[in-house]
């Protein structure tokens, strides 16, 4: 094949693009699956989603502003069930009512072991926490044990229905039971069950933060950098992203098929808001966690009428990408392609921001033009390929990405759909 090359150590190396292959393996396979050649992100069932997984080129655990680590703080406190709950309840604890993962990951037979261990004086694994300004605790990672432990103590606190113990192991006798059905003296010994929490102190640099809660950020269950967002930087940003994530604008014109409960949608929202805030040519840092975090906290800081018209400019684009790209809409396309390739998570931010930079009127001429077939020969273009596929996070990926599609529709506009 042309595309393949004799290296001087008598290999071949595939020089195609990624789109180039993915290209070949799906026409081997026949209809994409979850076993085509793109690498999809996971839902919490474990199943491949509909989104593409994503090659940022940053590492978990990479701190890319210097710090002082005596600014660093971080404390060890044992306390007891009794006491969380005691914080829970008097809401000085933050367990992000609007965390998707909150709920429905673990069933009720594994919170029932839970408590069983609890019972049997087995250590659970430790809690970590950052502490707000207010002395709330954030819980980072242990919110599903946090969850349990509440269900089956004062369900109330966590807003859901009361646990009754199933698919117990050892303490078979005990199915079926609530915490009333236990004695006085099983109730005492839950209560009094000490645990521990690493909290990391207020006055720990953010970018160190989150840095901490990556690396430790290797349970069976593992947050997303979203979730890890989400947990640690609370306001009307954290809402904001779920209204926009539940829209019928936003789940009409990504198909239906982009999962929620490990936040990729709010994500998608996120970064549509960070380069509508701040222009593609103003992110230069390349620490692109670090950018949508302040993303989030610049919608904190923004009034009710600067997000009225975010979220307007969002439903907008949402609206014109579905009607100018159909089913393709923010996936990779080539020419008379049938099959849909995942949402790119790189595309919906590149090409919902620049509908949103169009006018109406503007949006209502490319819906007229074939823009789908405009684009399948700007996905030719090896560089613009790469700079959707891989190290995405990269300034000059970023600024060729935007730039090429702000070109792309300015062309249409001008020319028509007859391009050369």
């Amino acid at each position: 094949m042309a595309a393949l090359e004799d290296s001087s150590q008598g290999r071949t190396r595939d020089r195609r693009s990624v789109y180039e292959r993915y290209q070949d393996v799906a026409g081997e396979q026949g209809a994409v699956g979850s076993d085509d050649a793109y690498a999809r992100e996971t839902a919490s069932d474990g199943q491949p989603t509909d989104v593409e997984r994503e090659d940022t080129d940053e590492g978990a655990d990479r701190i890319t502003s210097p710090f002082d680590p005596e600014h660093i703080d971080i404390e060890t406190r044992t306390t007891t069930v009794d006491l969380l709950l005691s914080r829970l309840r008097n809401e000085m604890i933050d367990l992000a009512p609007d965390f998707q993962r909150r709920a429905g990951i673990w069933t009720d037979e594994k919170q029932s072991r839970l408590i069983e261990s609890l019972l049997l004086r087995i250590p659970i694994p430790s809690f970590y926490a950052a502490e707000q300004k207010d002395g709330s605790w954030a819980i980072v990672d242990g919110i599903q044990r946090l969850t349990s432990i509440a269900r089956f103590f004062d369900a109330e606190t966590v807003k859901a229905e009361p646990l009754k113990l199933s698919g117990l192991e050892y303490l078979r006798n005990f199915t079926g039971a609530n915490l009333a059905d236990l004695s006085g003296k099983l109730q005492i010994r839950l209560r009094e069950t000490e645990v521990v929490v690493h909290v990391i102190r207020r006055g720990t640099p953010e970018p160190v933060m989150f840095n901490i809660f990556a690396r430790i950020n290797t349970g069976g269950e593992p947050l997303t950098r979203q979730e890890i967002r989400h947990a640690l930087i609370p306001g009307r940003a954290r809402t904001f992203l779920a209204e926009l994530a539940g829209s019928e604008e936003f789940r009409s014109a990504t198909g239906h098929s982009v999962v929620g409960d490990r936040m990729a949608d709010r994500e998608m929202v996120l970064r549509f808001l960070a380069f509508r805030l701040t222009p593609p040519d103003g992110y230069r840092t390349g620490d692109f966690d670090g950018f949508l975090a302040d993303a989030m906290h610049r919608v904190n800081r923004l009034q009710p009428e600067e997000l009225d018209q975010l979220g307007r400019d969002f439903t907008r684009a949402m609206g014109a990408a579905e009607e100018i790209f159909g089913a393709h809409a923010f996936r990779k396309y080539r020419r008379h392609q049938q099959r849909k390739s995942p949402i790119n998570k790189a595309l919906f931010e590149t090409i919902a921001v620049n509908l949103a930079d169009l006018r109406p009127d503007q949006q209502s001429k490319l819906r007229q033009l074939d823009a789908l077939s405009a684009f399948s020969d700007l996905m030719e273009d090896t560089e613009f390929e790469r700079s959707i596929s891989v190290a995405t996070g990269d300034p000059k990926k970023v600024r060729m990405r935007f730039g090429a599609v702000h070109a792309l529709f300015g062309d249409i506009l001008e020319y028509g759909d007859g391009l050369q």
